[in-house]
């Protein structure tokens, strides 16, 4: 049988790296999205299963839950990448900021998470939900107070549920810093960024698909926050 994962935020970077790698490794890619992009179109004619979903909308997420249960029999993994990037100075204010990137970061992937736990459990096999938190979830940021607190609920989430699930379902965290610089970033900012950790280098998209590969192929791994910074923690 083919292995089906779902994988939220396939729109670009990360999310869109990780989707169009498990097509190529012979999954059935489901994918979220909140704006639409060219890749999403590519990825669809791929074969990918494209759902547009606002993570800050709770409705949506459930809606989104109810039609997963009832078009597919089983799931093999769920990696929560869809992010929500806010600072503390965004014009929505202080009270809507740590709303938004708390329903993004913590209250969607609870829902998914529990909806969506009777396909991962289908089946005499183990199965895996990761998260993909942040290197702040451990450091906290003076400039991204709210997104900082929302990646440290989800590193939480990974204990409470990886107790709760298993031994049926692995569920685990990957932790990243600088994965890969935006265009447009000018050669200051990427310099200073590169001299934050010990190996002072861009680790790219394969970083996190090598990260992901490992804890899918790991039959004793769960409830464990998997780091990928460049011995920042060290600096």
């Amino acid at each position: 049988m083919q292995p089906t994962i779902l994988i939220t935020g396939v729109g670009k970077r990360i999310g869109l790296y990780l989707a169009n790698a498990f097509i190529e490794q012979g999954y059935q890619v489901i994918g979220t999205f909140r704006s639409h992009y060219p890749s999403i179109d590519a990825l669809s004619e791929l074969g990918a299963d494209l759902y547009c979903c606002d993570f800050t909308e709770g409705e949506q997420v459930e809606d989104f839950i109810q039609i997963i249960t009832q078009k597919y029999q089983q799931l093999d993994a769920i990696i929560h990448n869809a992010s929500l990037w806010l600072t503390d100075d965004n014009p929505l204010g202080a009270s809507e900021i740590m709303s938004q990137v708390m329903q993004v970061h913590v209250t969607a992937p609870y829902q998914i998470n529990l909806g969506l736990a009777p396909l991962l459990t289908k089946g005499d096999r183990l199965s895996d939900i990761i998260h993909l938190t942040d290197f702040v979830a451990q450091k906290g940021s003076s400039k991204h107070i709210a997104y900082a607190a929302s990646k440290a609920a989800l590193e939480n989430l990974t204990l409470s549920f990886a107790a709760k699930f298993a031994p049926k379902i692995k569920v685990n965290s990957i932790a990243p810093a600088l994965i890969c610089f935006n265009e447009g970033d000018d050669e200051a900012y990427k310099q200073k960024a590169l001299a934050k950790s010990l190996l002072a280098r861009e680790a790219g998209e394969i970083e996190v698909l090598n990260a992901v590969n490992y804890l899918l192929s790991s039959h004793y791994i769960t409830g464990r926050s998997l780091a990928l910074d460049g011995g920042r923690h060290l600096k």
